[in-house]
């Protein structure tokens, strides 16, 4: 065991666990568990969006990804940075006026329907969990190489940790743990950037060109596709990238702990700088783990490259950074953890409890135990389908959860904002066949089947997003035109999330 590492995890689980007690002193409500009561200042937002995205996936699997496959890897980086331009254009201000507490307020504005509430709290369910199986695999690795515990024990303490900030703390704990992730997650990657380029007399040329000198140009080139598969396998997978993030419930749910619209735009502009900062500083993590450690020490270690970045501070600064790098990477999985199961137990405890199964008419006593009781449950699913995934790549995990949110959320999402003559049922069709092709999809595809898979591509959205888009249209126009009563409603909602006026 490094005790160094234990020490530094201690460390973060205690900080992380008085953020808690003191959040639970304060979350006395169904508002403050939700959304904490609307009250997060705008850099406090833009803090917490960044700790709650720049996930396992962007700290320990972007790395690995660039460092075994080369430029291919970046386009993580790219994907991941641009979509937060399509937050802020089109989802951010109407989100935050029209929604309350939930992704499913929005939709439930314009079309006040049980079933919109169902599916809705489906696709969150079923996003969630995806993203969250990422990074308990990212947590199980780094635990099992730093203190010697066994994989499936360490996912099993990450998921009873995760637990307790959101049933203690609600999401003023978790905005909290966020935003400390966020500090400690830049701090980290900034000394370890400036620990490669010292070698390399701070001059990204010269590193990329020992990197080409080492492992080929092709490792520091964007691949060309040598087939259409593979062309048609990027494609997809930047389209994921890029739109899904517009649909994702825990980045979504951020948006509605501000007190308005302004200062919803300006956490979005904060969270920008600061994310884009950190994928800037990925490609010399990644050139850095595989030009200093080796990319066949890389595979020893984990065959998906996830523990890159600490085996490249463990090379540069010796036991005690690579201590400190792996507990910044313990505690980003636990600030996003956190997230998600909150954005879940959220959906669950108010869309689909209070408002499907109760008819809106349930307490708030009854709201905070069922919102309780969803995160112990979700948590539980999760950590059992985690224990079987521990050999992918974590950024690719995560691809297939944007994928989803892509194909699911995004279509419906934007139809409601812009389009008169979309109704319920349009919007029902379209979530129900964006989120059962992309999980059709991945079911039948290479990740699942291997050499048997139906579906070529590893990526279903080039094929589920625009099918997502489809099935609302076709849904809407084929059910019938919006009345009269619909389209006036479109109008007082097209002003409502364009200025806030209710």
């Amino acid at each position: 065991m490094n005790t160094s590492a234990f020490a530094f995890f201690v460390g973060i689980i205690l900080l992380t666990l008085l953020i808690t007690y003191w959040a639970a002193k304060r979350n006395k409500s169904t508002s403050e568990f939700y959304v904490a009561g609307g009250n997060i200042t705008g850099w406090q937002n833009g803090l917490a969006i960044a700790g709650d995205y720049m996930s396992a996936a962007s700290f320990l699997g972007i790395a690995g990804a660039i460092a075994l496959n080369g430029f291919s890897g970046f386009f993580y980086s790219i994907g991941y940075l641009v979509a937060y331009l399509v937050v802020l254009l089109i989802v951010a201000e109407p989100l935050r006026n029209l929604g309350k507490y939930t992704m499913a307020d929005m939709i439930a504005a314009r079309f006040n329907a049980k079933t919109i509430r169902s599916v809705a709290a489906l696709n969150t369910l079923a996003i969630s969990t995806f993203y969250m199986i990422a990074q308990l695999v990212g947590a199980g690795a780094i635990i099992k190489l730093l203190l010697g515990i066994e994989y499936s024990t360490a996912i099993i303490i990450i998921g009873i940790l995760m637990t307790i900030y959101v049933v203690a703390g609600g999401m003023l704990a978790t905005t909290w743990v966020q935003i400390v992730k966020a500090v400690l997650l830049m701090g980290g990657t900034i000394a370890l950037s400036i620990m490669v380029m010292s070698h390399f007399n701070f001059n990204f040329v010269e590193l990329f060109n020992q990197v080409a000198a080492k492992f080929g140009d092709k490792a520091v080139t964007p691949p060309a596709p040598t087939t259409l598969k593979a062309g048609l396998d990027v494609i997809s997978l930047n389209m994921a990238l890029v739109l899904g993030t517009a649909g994702l419930p825990h980045i979504l749910i951020r948006f509605l702990s501000v007190p308005d619209a302004p200062t919803a735009r300006k956490s979005i502009v904060v969270a920008t700088w600061i994310i884009g900062l950190f994928y800037l500083m990925t490609p010399i993590l990644g050139y850095g783990a595989a030009y200093f450690v080796g990319i066949d020490t890389i595979k020893k270690a984990n065959a998906a490259g996830n523990l890159a970045a600490p085996q490249l501070a463990e090379f540069l600064g010796g036991n005690i950074f690579l201590a400190f790098i792996s507990a910044v990477a313990f505690a980003t999985i636990l600030a996003v953890v956190a997230g998600l199961v909150i954005s879940a137990a959220s959906a669950f405890a108010h869309d689909f409890y209070s408002n499907v199964l109760r008819g809106g008419k349930a307490t708030e006593a009854e709201q905070m135990k069922a919102a309780r009781f969803a995160s112990v449950g979700i948590a539980i699913f999760s950590i059992l389908l985690a224990l079987g995934a521990k050999n992918f790549n974590v950024s690719y995990l995560v691809a297939l959860a944007f994928a989803i949110a892509a194909s699911a959320n995004l279509p419906v999402i934007v139809l409601t904002i812009f389009w008169k003559k979309f109704n319920t049922t349009g919007a029902v069709i379209g979530m129900l066949v964006g989120l059962i092709s992309a999980v059709g999809l991945i079911i039948i595809s290479p990740n699942i089947m291997g050499n048997d898979a139906i579906f070529p591509l590893k990526n279903p959205g080039l094929v589920s997003i625009p099918l997502g888009f489809l099935a609302s249209y076709l849904g809407a126009v084929l059910s019938g035109s919006a009345t009269k009563a619909d389209e006036e409603k479109f109008d007082q909602i097209f002003v409502q999330a364009n200025t806030g006026i209710r």
